[in-house]
């Protein structure tokens, strides 16, 4: 069972790890190769994704790794995925159970990410670093009078934008409840989704983030909102899917007045080409160990991963050979 680690016990095992000097051998020799640019791909507008982007792309501007580093503002998951896989994008924030889908075509002779240089043939999808847990939520209004999933059945159920990994998340669950009738799905990111749930036009909202989501504390504070356990269909998920999901705890006073509640976690990865330059890769690992506590938003209660024995754990995606051999030196 996964429980959510306090950001005191985050930054103690981030700060330990920085005390020994992780990789700091492989730099101090010659200078390496700075890019111009580079861009991290991120999520919606006040959730965590975007959040998580934008401290790790002021973190690779500030220690030098590249001239300028940007945040890029996406619907999420299958997004992300595919701007990294056809150039747009250096870095991406995804879903384990998105990551592990087919990858959309390896990426054409021409096609160039930011900052990596020339791009041969071929290249494939490969992780940095498991970085942290999403939390599936699971919002419906405090005076709906929802008070279990199965009072979804023939509701109107807001499952994410489309390209984002929520959109492939919330459908699963969905199915493994065997709703009768089914609730009808809309595609609506968080925003978008928040706004219908005040409005009435939906009876719920998923979305895939860390706690607190600060849009969702917002509509909280506003309207008053209520979360539904998710945890009883995580051994269906994962006898149809797979081991990508987790039962984790959403505590109490998270948003507003709604009750602790279990839901459905999900491993975010820090992803790249295979074709990423190695010194690329190795500078934004020992950011990853040695900084932890600079990626880690100060509203965050939730944060779980960002030390090595959790980096490591990329759910069956394949470490960037440059990052595999860094955690390796840092293990011994």
């Amino acid at each position: 069972m996964t429980r959510p680690l306090s950001r005191r016990t985050v930054l103690r095992s981030g700060l330990i790890l920085g005390s020994a000097g992780l990789l700091m051998s492989s730099a101090a020799c010659t200078p390496e190769p700075k890019p111009e640019r580079l861009t991290v791909a991120g999520g919606e507008s006040g959730g965590f994704y975007l959040e998580f982007a934008t401290l790790l792309a002021g973190l690779l501007q500030r220690e030098g790794v590249a001239e300028t580093a940007e945040p890029l503002v996406t619907g999420g998951s299958l997004e992300n995925i595919r701007r990294v896989m056809s150039g747009e994008a250096t870095f991406a924030v995804a879903l384990a159970d998105t990551a592990a889908l087919p990858a959309p075509g390896p990426a054409s002779p021409d096609a160039t990410p930011a900052g990596a240089g020339a791009t041969p043939a071929g290249a494939s999808l490969v992780a940095l670093g498991k970085v942290y847990e999403n939390y599936v939520h699971c919002i419906v209004r405090a005076d709906s009078g929802i008070g279990t999933f199965a009072d979804l059945a023939g509701k109107v159920v807001g499952v994410g934008e489309a390209g984002s990994g929520t959109s492939l998340t919330a459908p699963r669950i969905i199915a493994s409840a065997l709703l009768e009738p089914a609730p009808q799905q809309v595609n609506l990111g968080l925003n978008q989704g928040l706004s219908a749930l005040r409005g009435g036009s939906i009876d719920a909202l998923f979305w895939s983030g860390g706690v607190p989501t600060a849009a969702i504390a917002a509509t909280a504070s506003e309207l008053g909102v209520r979360l539904l356990d998710l945890s009883r269909h995580i051994p269906a998920l994962r006898t149809e899917h797979g081991d990508y999901y987790d039962r984790v705890l959403i505590p109490t006073g998270t948003y507003g007045d709604a009750p602790a509640i279990w839901t459905v976690g999900v491993a975010n990865l820090l992803l790249c080409r295979s074709d990423l330059p190695d010194s690329l890769a190795r500078r934004t690992v020992r950011l990853l160990v040695e900084r932890a506590q600079d990626l880690i938003p100060t509203s965050s209660t939730g944060v779980q991963f960002l030390s090595p024995e959790t980096l490591i754990n990329t759910a069956g995606v394949p470490l960037h050979p440059a990052a595999a051999a860094a955690y390796r030196s840092l293990h011994g």
